[in-house]
């Protein structure tokens, strides 16, 4: 916006000296926590056996720092070597302020060689996260306040790496814990067999009564004639969504299953940019856009991807799972979007990338619902030392079932 001058009226430029905002350096971080024997989970993407995350650092010349998350996409070392020798060198000096320039300078050099999804997607995001740390911290306001919005009660769903392939009484209990903990929605992961998946939806539904939200993620394992089984019986749980029955393009399946389904379609955590996302919303089987920050190109690209939803009259429910990073920042980010839908929490028996990566993160209320602070950007503090203290551990997190 300028006035008659063609001058940046005062109320819109960041009340720092020029180039106090310029990027001193940009390092990305692998690490890794092996999960004990009682905290690991079988589910669709596999039985964990640690947790890797990929934590992104932003330096400016003047001393702010800003933090981010990449999705590690099972390759975290190889994430965090993209950005370190792709990505920081070409930034080093350039206004950390402009996040969405440098948003699109990162998407249009690695588009030619690497394409604008998988990787690439990764580690933008976790840049764009923390060069929208910095932006709010330099005029000492709360991410969801720099966004436009405001903090205020988000909705939380019991998610993550949590509710899995267990037997049903052993998931009851699971799942009581959390209700009691202050959980109004709980998401039970689908993709063994039908049987057994929906006997413990009948569990969990005589358990839980019919005030308690149940979700269901398929993590992509259901054939068509799976979905054709499961739906009718989804509609009689009073089941609030059915996630990812199938990959996110195989179109085809997702129509016909629309076609029948009572139950509403989730997808878009495993897709990336909004072109991706503005396919999905156009075919219009899917009505709970899911995407996730520290995958889709950062808050830059999740920003545009909202707009792309609401004003097709679809809901917005990110996905969350990793770190308090990515937490924080989804918070701020429905805070600051029109009717956020649900957060994503994860509820892991063990997370330290959750409870002693950072200082600061909120907390649940007794109402279901998580509300950011009012501290400057992100919210966060992250703990360096506790990044030293984790190197990264090679491999996938996940063991095949």
């Amino acid at each position: 916006m300028t006035d008659h001058t063609g001058t940046i009226p005062r109320t819109y430029q960041v009340d720092t000296p020029r180039g106090a905002l310029r990027i001193a350096e940009v390092k990305a971080f692998a690490v890794s926590v092996p999960l004990p024997g009682h905290a690991q989970v079988t589910l669709g993407v596999g039985h964990t056996i640690k947790r890797d995350a990929v934590i992104v650092r932003v330096r400016t010349m003047d001393g702010l720092t800003g933090w981010g998350e990449a999705h590690h996409g099972r390759a975290h070392t190889a994430i965090a070597t993209m950005i370190n020798d792709t990505l920081a060198h070409d930034l080093k000096g350039l206004d950390a302020s402009d996040a969405v320039g440098l948003n699109t300078r990162m998407a249009r050099m690695l588009r030619l060689t690497q394409g604008s999804s998988g990787a690439a997607a990764l580690a933008i995001s976790g840049i764009d996260m923390a060069l929208w740390d910095i932006r709010a911290r330099a005029v000492d306001l709360p991410l969801c306040r720099m966004l436009g919005g405001a903090p205020k009660p988000i909705p939380a769903y019991a998610g993550g790496i949590a509710l899995g392939w267990d037997k049903p009484e052993v998931l009851v209990q699971e799942a009581e814990t959390l209700v009691a903990n202050g959980y109004r929605a709980i998401k039970q992961r689908l993709g063994d067999t039908v049987e057994r998946d929906l006997a413990r939806l009948e569990a969990l539904r005589t358990a839980l009564g019919e005030k308690i939200e149940i979700l269901t993620d398929a993590n992509s394992l259901y054939t068509p004639m799976d979905v054709r089984r499961v739906l009718p019986r989804l509609a009689e749980l009073g089941v609030r969504w059915l996630e990812e029955p199938f990959m996110p393009q195989e179109r085809r399946r997702y129509q016909d299953a629309a076609s029948l389904a009572r139950v509403p379609l989730a997808a878009g955590e495993n897709l990336f940019t909004r072109q991706e996302f503005a396919n999905l919303i156009a075919e219009g089987a899917v009505t709970e856009i899911q995407p996730d920050l520290s995958k889709v190109g950062g808050i830059t690209e999740g920003l545009r991807i909202a707009a792309l939803a609401l004003a097709n009259g679809l809901e917005v429910h990110p996905h969350a799972s990793m770190t308090a990073i990515n937490a924080a920042a989804t918070l701020h980010f429905l805070c600051a979007i029109e009717d956020g839908g649900y957060l994503e929490s994860d509820v892991s028996k063990f997370n330290p990338l959750r409870d002693d990566l950072v200082l600061g993160q909120s907390r649940i209320s007794v109402q279901g619902t998580f509300t950011p602070s009012e501290a400057p950007g992100l919210g966060i503090e992250v703990d360096e030392h506790f990044i030293r203290e984790h190197p990264p551990i090679a491999g996938s997190a996940y063991r095949r079932t």
